[in-house]
């Protein structure tokens, strides 16, 4: 105790041990103590010395206070205290400002001890594993001092640490979970520790929004007050732009969350923005950033539409153009707001409309993009606004044909308003005003006006100028090329050029009408052969440009200027290797490849600002081609005509091949489909022609068996009228006719019973009301086959009483052939009458079975009416007999129910009988409630017999 004594301020008995010593023997008591009071002590006295000591105890202590981490885990404040001696050893902030002289100096050397003692400790990934875990313990001085060093340690070694919590089990959520802690100190330190983490690392940025980062944030800044929020809101929005820039998987998380309409809020300004605090203004501007993270022209076009249209519908940019047309918004806010508006509407058409729809809150109204305009040409406006409002106005025109036509509608003289401003007006303005800035953003303005835009190129031949009073007026294309001859400025040169070289590109009509003017040719290849400064190199490659697009796009309509002469004139004057070498100055400028990079305007200074990026991507496109077209001879041009021509024959006669095959692979289509339907007609056809073939030789069978019937028939008549012939009718023969028709009349007695019987069912069945729809049905369907059977015997009657009368008729002619002898005759006429008086018995027998058919099948004809009109009878009853039944079990289920209530009630009545015995009260005697039971048991009994009737 003496030891800590001294160490912690008690007064010294000897000499002063060193801070190494001190340093030294401290780490020796926290290895070698074994009561937890000593070492938590020690490493108290530790934590005194790391600021003053940092490398003695960086070098003797680390491994000991890891090894407390480890051991010492049921303590909180050991814990603490070494959390913060190796957070104050790896740790490069100082809080002392030491001397200018020595500022530099001493920040290097602290810089290079934090990320020394930072290897040492992440040596071993279990050390940032170890961290993890402490960060579990919700004991504030444990979880704070973890969340410092942790955050130390990214800053001194990010991509490592990164690496080890990436890999560690749910490293990255235990760290998330800081943003849920209550106590706001360690969740604002926690959002400063997920700044550093999400520093460079996709995979990190990815889990952390799919740990909820991005509702979690959201919610913050939101009781935080948005933009009026503190440092906090502007932590969570620099946490935003970390998870979202260059990250398309979570910039597309954070569009389908719907998380773009809860940004609308931040934008809501009153009319009163004066006296902004400096905090304010740092959070609208991370939150316009954020918007333009979603919108970035670096993003893949689909997304960037996706968002553009998201914001157009939640109201997000009309929120911006309200900030936009404000005043006394800050010129930093209004810039950055202007470049926000840009990227937004930027390709998107339905965002461009609208932008061209909003109007300046002045008196008259003027639309917003008159507006910018003013401010882009004056000169007395600050750079940066003015950088902006080309970009957003290179925005505006990007894509958008219609806002084009606009622009340079307003230009021509149909169209000129003289008692308005509009926008052709302020681009003529500065194009040729005496500022050169104002002159290269309104050449390149227009440039943009006429990008990708053949019609707009013609159009604006058309304008004219009136130059001074007296004189005719000029074009604006002559207008330009005359302010280039008089001898500008380097920035309005090069902007000139570049508006012509946007102008006249893939446009032969505008070189034409270029190079109609005598000066124009004489004056680029004066500027190309001269040798002129530094300053002047880019010039001469624009003009060697905008003479190579002359020959490019040239279509010979001139005889002075054709291509081949105008590559003579190179020759002769410029030398053609010469010619190529000047227009490579364009492309080795230093601020070709900085322009080249992305479409916004950002330059440092006003002298800087000499290429666009559209104009970039121009020669890029046309450098190639024009100097394959100036190096080559005649013979070349004319054989590569040649050979053009040749390709278009070739690709002439394979155009008209594919149309052939388009239209024959329609044609077999076609045929194919009628191929189908007519397959299908055929198997319907097949199996129609296969049930008919299989009806006619079933027809076939049945008329090969009558034919045999019928054959046999005719024998047996044959037999019959031949042994009548010979023999005459035999009595036997009569004898079995009469006892045909004795049975026939039998039958037809035995069907009028059977008749009278069903006739009878029928009525005993309409009286019972219930009627038996299906035996009905089978006897009248007896009846009928008896019917059939009567009918064919009749018929078998008649062919009898048929081959009686043909035998009389032979009887007759035989009596005619013997009237010579008497005996004969008298025998024969005999015969006759016998046989005509049983013949007419006959007939008559046969018309009274005929007349007893005819009543028969009366009978049936009116007994099948009756059995319809009983099966619908029995239809009708059995519904209403289910119905009943139906009725029946539900009254059943009802007495169910109430019999089940009874009980019930029985039961308690009888619980509430004993406890009124039990109570000493008197009841009713047992063979009352008997009888009284009985008399309800009565009562149910006749209440079901109801029911059931």
């Amino acid at each position: 105790m003496n030891f800590l004594r001294g160490v912690m301020g008690g007064q010294p008995t000897g000499p002063q041990p060193t801070g190494a010593e001190t340093i030294q023997k401290l780490c020796d008591r926290v290895a070698s103590s074994t009561l937890l009071e000593d070492r938590r002590d020690a490493v108290r006295a530790l934590k005194s010395l790391s600021k003053k000591y940092r490398v003695e105890v960086g070098n003797m202590a680390m491994d000991h206070l890891v090894r407390i981490l480890q051991t010492d885990r049921s303590d909180t404040e050991i814990l603490g205290y070494a959390l913060d001696t190796l957070y104050n050893i790896v740790c490069n902030d100082e809080e002392e400002e030491p001397d200018e002289s020595e500022e530099e100096n001493q920040q290097k050397q602290e810089d290079d001890l934090g990320a020394q003692f930072t290897d040492k400790f992440v040596q071993e990934p279990e050390n940032v594993t170890l961290l993890l875990t402490l960060l579990e313990e919700f004991d504030f001085h444990v979880r704070w001092p973890g969340v410092k060093l942790l955050t130390a340690l990214l800053k001194n070694q990010c991509p490592q640490v990164q690496g080890i919590i990436l890999v560690s089990p749910m490293g990255v959520s235990r760290l998330m979970d800081l943003l849920a802690d209550s106590r706001e100190v360690i969740r604002n330190d926690g959002l400063l520790l997920l700044q550093q983490l999400t520093k460079g690392n996709a995979a990190i940025q990815k889990i952390v929004a799919f740990e909820n980062a991005f509702e979690r944030l959201l919610d913050i800044i939101t009781e935080e007050g948005s933009s009026d929020g503190g440092i906090v809101v502007e932590d969570c929005l620099l946490l935003l732009l970390n998870l979202l820039k260059n990250n398309s998987s979570n910039q597309n998380f954070f569009k389908e969350g719907s998380y773009i309409q809860k940004m609308k809020p931040w934008f809501e300004v009153g009319d009163d923005n004066s006296g902004w605090s400096a905090q304010k203004v740092t959070n609208l501007h991370l939150m316009l950033q954020l918007v333009r993270v979603m919108v970035s022209p670096v993003n893949s076009p689909g997304a960037t539409a996706s968002c553009q249209k998201a914001m157009f519908q939640c109201g997000l940019l009309q929120q911006l153009c309200t900030i936009l047309m404000a005043t006394g918004v800050p010129a930093d806010i209004l810039t950055e707001t202007i470049n926000t508006v840009s990227e937004v509407i930027r390709g998107s058409e339905v965002n461009q409309d609208y932008f061209a729809s909003v109007n300046a809150p002045s008196n008259p109204p003027r639309p917003a993009i008159v507006v910018l305009l003013m401010s882009m040409v004056n000169e007395r406006q600050p750079f940066v606004l003015r950088c902006a409002v080309l970009y957003c106005f290179q925005c505006f025109l990007y894509k958008n044909h219609k806002g084009q036509g606009e622009i340079v509608a307003t230009l021509l003289p149909s169209t000129i308003d003289a008692n308005s401003i509009s926008a052709g007006q302020l681009l003529c303005g500065g194009l040729f005003s005496a500022d050169s800035l104002s002159n290269w953003c309104a050449a390149v303005a227009l440039a943009h006006a006429l990008q990708d835009n053949l019609t707009q190129k013609e159009q604006l031949l058309r304008v004219q100028l009136a130059t001074s009073l007296g004189k005719p007026p000029v074009s604006l294309l002559q207008q330009c090329t005359n302010i280039l001859s008089q001898g500008s400025r380097v920035q309005t040169k090069v902007g000139l050029l570049m508006l012509l070289c946007t102008w006249i590109s893939n446009c032969p009509i505008a070189v034409m009408h270029f190079l109609h003017n005598q000066d124009n040719v004489p004056f680029l290849t004066g500027q190309i052969s001269e040798n002129l400064g530094e300053d002047e190199r880019l010039v001469q490659g624009l003009c060697a440009l905008l003479l190579g697009i002359c020959i490019y796009y040239n279509d010979n309509s001139l005889e002075n200027y054709t291509k081949e002469k105008l590559k003579q004139l190179i020759e002769k004057r410029i030398g053609k290797e010469n010619f190529v070498e000047k227009l490579g100055f364009i492309t080795k400028h230093e601020l070709y490849s900085r322009a080249a990079q992305k479409p916004q305007p950002a330059f440092s200074t006003p002298e800087h600002m000499l290429f666009d990026h559209e104009f970039t991507k121009l020669v890029k496109e046309l450098e190639g081609m024009i100097t394959k077209a100036v190096l080559k001879s005649s013979e070349e041009e004319k054989k590569e005509e040649e050979v053009k021509k040749t390709l278009e024959q070739h690709d002439s006669i394979v155009t008209q091949y594919k149309e052939l095959i388009r239209e024959q692979d329609s044609q077999i289509n076609e045929l194919k489909e009628q191929v189908t339907l007519l397959a299908s007609q055929n198997e319907k056809m097949q199996s129609t022609m296969t049930q008919q073939l299989s009806q006619i030789q079933q027809h076939k069978d049945q008329y090969n068996i009558l034919k045999l019937k019928l054959g046999k028939d005719n024998q047996q008549t044959g037999n019959q009228a031949e042994a009548a012939h010979v023999n005459g009718l035999q009595p036997e023969e009569l004898s079995q006719l009469r006892e045909q028709l004795e049975e026939l009349q039998k039958q037809n007695q035995l069907l009028q019973t059977q008749l009278g019987e069903k006739d009878s069912l029928i009525t005993s069945l309409k009286a019972e009301g219930v009627p038996s729809a299906e035996g009905s049905t089978s006897e009248v369907t007896v009846l009928q086959r008896e019917v059939e059977l009567l009918k064919t015997q009749l018929q078998r009657q008649t062919a009898e009483i048929t081959q009686l009368q043909s035998e009389r008729q032979e009887l007759l002619r035989g009596s005619d052939t013997t009237a010579a002898v008497p005996g004969e005759n008298s025998l024969y006429t005999e015969k006759i009458a016998e046989l005509e008086s049983r013949l007419s018995a006959q007939t008559a027998e046969n018309q009274k079975l005929k007349d007893e058919v005819k009543t028969l099948q009366e009978s049936q004809e009116s007994m099948e009416k009756d059995l319809a009109s009983a099966t619908s009878t029995a239809a009708i009853m059995q519904a209403e007999k289910s119905k009943l039944q139906q009725e029946v079990q539900e009254s059943k289920k009802e007495q169910d129910d109430l019999l089940m209530l009874l009980a019930d009630q029985d039961q308690k009545i009888l619980s509430l009988k004993q406890r009124l015995k039990d109570l000493g009260e008197t009841i009713e005697d047992e063979d009352d409630l008997d009888s009284k039971d009985q008399f309800d048991d009565d009562d149910d009994e006749e209440e079901e017999e109801e029911c059931d009737e």
